[in-house]
């Protein structure tokens, strides 16, 4: 039989480049003649930027603290133990880098019973344990502290959550099972299922002890010697913990129901890991813990040898490190300071892109328009959502004031651009436009300010073709809502000189965006990628498939909403024009649908009614329809589109539209808000064996978001 011991040196082995997390044990008095007490302190010995993990060794450390601690409270040399963080962490669970190198079942196995074993130790001790989260808490971190008697929490803590799921996999050292246990199911399928598959959404220290997973909280200035107190006065018996008793009743049942529905909501029953979540949660309504952490370890290894899990984790990194670094980026000491910034247009996209200037970069922001009716408008627009972040206290009166003092507006370019380092235009997507825009601004500005353009699909370098200075002219293209989606595709046209790149991937990072570098190709990543995908879909439904049929086929894939639903948000007026850009250039691939350009010209926003609530086809739409009578199965559109999609993305990596598949899944994720599960899209191209069936081989090598060879 393993012991923990053996378990914990084994995987070890599988993992040598953990970054390893100490457990510090300290002996203080507590106040009020309480009494020794030990204190365990998680640490990896580096800053706050380098967050506390648990890989094998790290457990280890902290099982060899407790041996410590498990003796002196057997003796009677101490009457508690508390567990806390470094300074501004407590700690943020398992090391994913070690996931990814496993390659066997039993060794998942492993890591799933090693930490049970090590953090069931602290409920298990012959005096209370209390965890003090004294920081980011997530994952492990999250529950270790669930084993423990008694929690408080810092009202500093700024992150606090059970991500899991958000991955692709359960919280498997004991967060299914303990949390509903403690603050009942519905409350942990809010903090395990709906908070994670909501991007993964952070609790706040406050909002923490609301829900009853803390005991208490204090301000973090002093926050550890507050909780030192507390604890005297409880160990003491001055201060009772009443906690809310739990239903474990029908509540239990509906709570799981509800959850159900989210993830069916979210991912249409594409990726396991909120099911099995769900399951060990029903399960957890008998109390019995032991059952629970057996289930919670075989579901830990299954997953973490499926292929979503991989994908997962391989999607995060791309976010947190890929999206942070981007390939093929200038040298960034090239990048020329931008002080005012232009916006050329007022319409709700330029607004929208006015407000985000002025709140990132607090610099002065002009709009322009043709008409001052239509400049007032956008102004105006931006000084409403200012007054709407104070109305939700998001900012204070002065924060509010000085925004709204930087944005303005003009009807002469050479006033409003004279002094600008930095002008984006945000016209109509028509070239003659854009050309003529560029042409009146290039008169004005002074000769070091970059020139970017928001378009969605035209030619950069023909936007800037008949320029004196077509080297200052970069592609800079957002997505809507530009508040939310955090990608921002940055376009080389073909005379752009490292200046203006190296200048717009900075002001891309101080606007907090996700820079991605692309090729000055049609549509660039996402929107030749998502029309591809939709055109497909309205190909099918042309040739006869029923709306329905073809809406559905997708459904497995988990997608956050159904193509046609997306056509709704894009607008069908922009997806006709980004088809007939694209039909231009790829005829062979890319074709404009006439029911389409129908819906369009009928002035239809799109394919539904909401009258149910849920969408309906329209009824005047459905009479516009001209259809064939090819009529397919969800599972031949399914793999048409499919093999449509691998076939554009191979077509792109051979032009060099990005510099690798990492890039396009970057771009989905981000532009798109395309399931972690899929990995974006290549690495679910990979393991259904599409990518070979199309173009004759993977765009991954096996191992990357897959389980290695």
């Amino acid at each position: 039989m393993s012991t923990t011991a053996d378990l914990l040196k084994g995987a070890a082995e599988l993992f040598p480049d953990e970054v390893v997390t100490q457990a510090h044990v300290r002996h203080l008095d507590l106040p009020q003649g309480a009494g020794k007490f030990a204190l365990i302190t998680l640490d990896n010995g580096l800053d706050h930027t380098k967050p506390t993990t648990f890989g094998p060794q790290s457990l280890a450390n902290l099982d060899a603290a407790i041996d410590q601690v498990e003796k002196e409270a057997a003796e009677g040399g101490i009457v508690g133990v508390g567990v806390t963080g470094k300074p501004f962490i407590f700690a943020v669970g398992a090391d994913l880098k070690g996931l990814e190198v496993l390659k066997r079942h039993e060794d998942a196995v492993a890591i799933g019973k090693g930490g049970h074993d090590v953090f069931k130790r602290l409920a298990a001790l012959a005096v209370p344990t209390f965890a003090y989260y004294n920081g980011a808490a997530m994952g492990g971190g999250v529950e270790v502290g669930l084993h423990c008697t008694y929690r408080t929490v810092s009202r500093a803590l700024p992150a606090f959550s059970l991500p899991e799921v958000f991955l692709g996999l359960v919280p498997g050292w004991g967060g299914c099972t303990l949390l509903p246990n403690i603050i009942g199911a519905d409350r942990a399928v809010s903090v395990i299922i709906e908070n994670s598959l909501n991007q993964n959404k952070q609790l706040k220290g406050q909002q923490v002890f609301d829900l009853g997973i803390a005991d208490a909280i204090f301000d973090g200035a002093d926050f550890l010697e507050q909780s030192l107190i507390w604890t005297a006065s409880v160990l003491k018996g001055t201060t009772e913990v009443v906690r809310a008793e739990v239903d474990r009743g029908e509540a239990w049942d509906r709570a799981v129901e509800r959850g159900r529905f989210i993830a069916d909501g979210k991912v249409h029953g594409a990726a396991p890991a909120a099911y099995r979540a769900l399951d060990i949660i029903a399960q957890a309504k008998n109390g019995d813990l032991r059952q629970g952490f057996d289930a919670e370890d075989q579901a830990l290894a299954d997953l973490i040898m499926s292929g979503e899990l991989r994908s997962g984790i391989y999607a995060f990194n791309l976010v947190q490190k890929r999206g942070k670094r981007p390939a093929g980026a200038p040298d960034k000491s090239l990048a020329r300071p931008v002080t005012k910034v232009g916006v050329v247009g007022a319409g709700l996209m330029a607004s929208q892109l006015a407000l985000l200037f002025a709140r990132r970069l607090e610099v002065p922001v002009v709009l322009t328009d043709i008409d001052q009716e239509r400049v007032d408008k956008g102004v105006g627009y931006v000084h409403g959502e200012i007054d709407k972040l104070l109305g939700k206290g998001r900012i204070n009166q002065d924060k509010a004031n000085r925004l709204k003092g930087l944005v303005s507006g003009s009807l002469d370019k050479a006033a409003a651009f004279g002094d600008a380092d930095f002008v984006i235009e945000a016209v109509f997507e028509e070239m003659g436009v854009k050309q003529q825009v560029f042409a009146e601004v290039e008169a004005v500005v002074p000769e070091t300010a970059i020139l970017a353009t928001n378009t969605s699909s035209l030619s950069v370098s023909e936007m800037a073709s008949k320029l004196k200075h077509p080297e200052r002219v970069v592609g800079f293209h957002f997505f809507n809502p530009v508040a939310i989606l955090p990608l921002l595709e940055i376009v080389r046209g073909e005379r752009t000189d490292d200046a203006a790149l190296a200048t717009a991937f900075a002001v891309a990072k101080s606007l907090k965006k996700t820079a991605v570098l692309v090729k000055d190709a049609p549509a660039f990543v996402v929107n030749r990628i998502l029309t591809r995908f939709m055109g497909e879909i309205q190909n099918v439904i042309d040739e006869g498939t029923p709306v329905e049929t073809a809406e559905k086929a997708v459904e497995p894939l988990g997608l956050p909403m159904s193509p046609l639903v997306l056509l709704e948000l894009v607008g069908p007026a922009i997806g006709l024009h980004v088809s007939e850009t694209l039909a231009a250039a790829f005829p062979d691939r890319f074709k404009v649908s006439p029911n389409l350009a129908a819906v369009v010209k009928a002035g239809k926003r799109g394919f539904y009614v909401y009258d149910s609530g849920k969408p309906e086809l329209d009824p005047e739409v459905a009479a516009l329809l001209v259809q064939g009578d090819t009529v397919l199965t969800e599972e031949q559109v399914r793999a048409r589109v499919l093999d449509a999609v691998a076939q554009e993305i191979g077509l792109m990596l051979d032009e060099g539209v990005v510099a690798e598949a990492q890039d396009i899944d970057l771009c989905l994720i981000t532009g798109a808000g395309w399931p972690f599960h899929l990995g974006g899209l290549t690495p679910y191209l990979d393991r259904e064996g599409i990518s070979e069936r199309v173009n004759g081989k993977r765009f991954l090598p096996q191992g990357v978001a897959s389980v290695p060879a």
